[in-house]
């Protein structure tokens, strides 16, 4: 079970992590979360109704990473060649944002808590690590919040297509980006076994 996850009775699954790789996780989870922000307004609301018809942002976030983790609805760069006016997409990607881009967030940042919170109750119950279990909820929750955190990485890392993730593997170990390659590579294969798992 080493550096994979497994399947577990039930349904959900599980893995065996040192502390190392859980502060690895946890921070990059932090990390992300800081990313992604409250949210537009940065208040949270007592009023659940006003909080459903809140609108969002129209325009797409600057940081090229938040870009990647929401991006625009109708196409990008040089979509409009073929799929239309530039100007009229433009406008259909702001009306979708802005009607959905909050619960985007708000759902990347359930997802990075659920992580957060199952290695913060699994760093109380042992030394030198121990065996996450997770349920399939939980799972499809770390699935998600793997995924984001393998297209921050990658953003940061310049990662458009396989080519370039097949010269991550060519890194010399002087290159200062060699620590987010490593991340990058070992958060892809937790991300393919938990595929795994779930589509047991």
């Amino acid at each position: 079970m080493p550096g994979q996850f497994e399947a577990i009775p039930g349904g959900g699954a599980a893995v065996a992590l040192d502390e190392v790789e859980i502060s690895i996780i946890r921070s990059l989870a932090v990390q992300l979360l800081e990313l992604i922000g409250p949210g537009p307004g940065g208040e949270v609301s007592d009023d659940p109704l006003a909080e459903l018809f809140a609108e969002g942002p129209s325009e797409p976030p600057a940081d090229p990473v938040m870009r990647r983790l929401l991006p625009d609805a109708y196409g990008g760069p040089g979509s409009e060649d073929s799929a239309g006016d530039a100007d009229e997409l433009r406008a259909y990607s702001a009306e979708f944002r802005r009607f959905t881009e909050n619960d985007l967030r708000a759902k990347k940042r359930d997802d990075a808590l659920v992580v957060i919170r199952s290695l913060d109750s699994m760093t109380a119950s042992g030394e030198g690590g121990a065996v996450l279990k997770l349920s399939v909820e939980e799972s499809q929750r770390w699935l998600g919040a793997l995924n984001d955190l393998r297209l921050a990485i990658g953003t940061r890392l310049e990662v458009s297509d396989e080519d370039d993730a097949d010269l991550l593997y060519r890194l010399p170990d002087s290159d200062p980006r060699k620590p987010m390659v490593m991340a990058y590579l070992w958060l892809g294969g937790l991300q393919e076994t938990l595929v795994g798992t779930l589509l047991d």
